[in-house]
């Protein structure tokens, strides 16, 4: 006999480990996606101090060279800022459809068979959206190294050594 009657099928303590392992698989998932959150706002806020810095330079430059390099290094920066809005934006629906296969997988120790469908399709959604993140992501990453190379090969165009 089960100590909680209708919650917990009257199996040996194999199945129920399998049951809790198989639940905490999403939350180490979880783990993982709270740490791109992590790395994603910081990369946002840096880019965010650096698109702030370049509005402070153009307010006070007069070159019309040097405010043209500072306007296109603007959009670029603000480009950059949607990339990891959108990862920002993936990762946090990855998460929350990482939560619901946790939350389906307990509900499915209540041996309702219509869950199994439920948790295939948050799992692969949490799956999907991180992917996503990860991706936008690397978009972000390829634009902010396409973005120094362009400061660096104006500053030398600029700026050439005597």
């Amino acid at each position: 006999m089960s100590p909680f009657p209708g919650f917990l099928p009257d199996e040996p303590i194999d199945s129920v480990a399998h049951l809790i392992q198989t639940a905490l698989t999403p939350i180490f998932m979880l783990s993982g996606i709270g740490t791109l959150l992590n790395l994603f706002n910081t990369r946002l806020a840096r880019v965010s101090d650096h698109i702030e810095k370049s509005n402070d330079a153009l307010a006070t430059t007069k070159a019309p060279t040097e405010r043209r390099h500072l306007r296109q290094h603007i959009r670029h920066l603000h480009r950059r800022t949607l990339l990891l809005d959108a990862s920002i934006l993936l990762a946090a629906v990855g998460g929350a459809a990482t939560c619901g296969a946790a939350f389906v997988l307990f509900l499915g120790s209540l041996r309702d068979s219509s869950v199994a469908s439920w948790l295939v399709v948050m799992f692969g959604m949490a799956l999907i959206c991180t992917v996503g993140a990860l991706a936008a992501f690397l978009c972000d990453s390829l634009a902010a190294w396409h973005g120094l190379r362009m400061t660096t090969s104006w500053a030398r165009s600029t700026h050439p050594k005597d």
